[in-house]
């Protein structure tokens, strides 16, 4: 079924693939958004094909600011729902009890606890039922996701993930974001290409990888929450 989806979508334009989704899954498909901009894109496409696929983001709890504002601007221009997933309350509770609030700055597996907790759980909750979850990622964010493919089985999941902008470099991105004058998250003009949960996020530095800026304080190897490490 993979190969098959990845022969049939191989070379189409990023468009054309959200319509070709839409006419073959309509409401089976869903898009995950953090706000950056990488999903801005795919949001606007869309909504302007008019398609039936949903839309979800996960509220942390421990968003930027910056973060809420392009949320609002994005449901004020594009006149969409946006499905929101909190964590369970109770898990936020108990770890945030025993740990306090900034545990994930102490080892790797208090931060991958924090992430699951936040980020991972209420992400099965959010693509439960779909079969094609549509994702922002492009190859050249990180070389973990060099390796990826644009089209996947997620084994963990059990569900088919596409990412529609694989090929796009950050150049190509951004000028589609000023070309359909795409509301975006204004921490990208401060040096945020990568913005996650305020606590673990930081502007990178010249010179710096992509997500440098995420987990900084963490060996560069180990920079993903676990929402995309796809198991075969």
């Amino acid at each position: 079924m993979v190969e098959l989806l990845k022969e049939r979508l191989k070379g189409l334009a990023a468009e054309r693939i959200i319509q070709v989704i839409t006419e073959e899954w309509g409401q089976k498909a869903v898009l995950s958004t953090s706000f950056g901009i990488e999903d801005q894109v795919l949001t606007h496409m869309v909504a302007q094909a008019g398609a039936k696929i949903d839309v979800f983001t996960l509220e942390t709890g421990r968003l930027f600011p910056e973060t809420y504002y392009v949320w609002n601007r994005t449901l004020e221009y594009y006149k969409i729902k946006i499905k929101t997933y909190y964590p369970q309350a109770a898990l936020v509770e108990e770890m945030v009890t025993q740990k306090g609030p900034s545990s994930f700055y102490e080892s790797v597996e208090n931060r991958k606890e924090c992430c699951y907790i936040r980020k991972i759980e209420p992400l099965r909750r959010a693509i439960k039922g779909y079969y094609i979850w549509i994702t922002g990622i492009r190859a050249e964010q990180s070389p973990n996701r060099e390796s990826m493919d644009f089209v996947e089985w997620d084994a963990g999941n059990q569900i088919i993930k596409i990412h529609p902008l694989f090929a796009w470099s950050l150049q190509e991105v951004e000028d589609y974001i000023k070309k359909h004058h795409i509301p975006y998250n204004p921490l990208h003009d401060k040096g945020y290409p990568s913005i996650g949960c305020q606590p673990c996020t930081r502007a990178i530095r010249e010179g710096e990888d992509f997500r440098a800026g995420r987990w900084w304080w963490e060996d560069k190897s180990k920079k993903e929450c676990g929402l995309h490490i796809t198991q075969s």
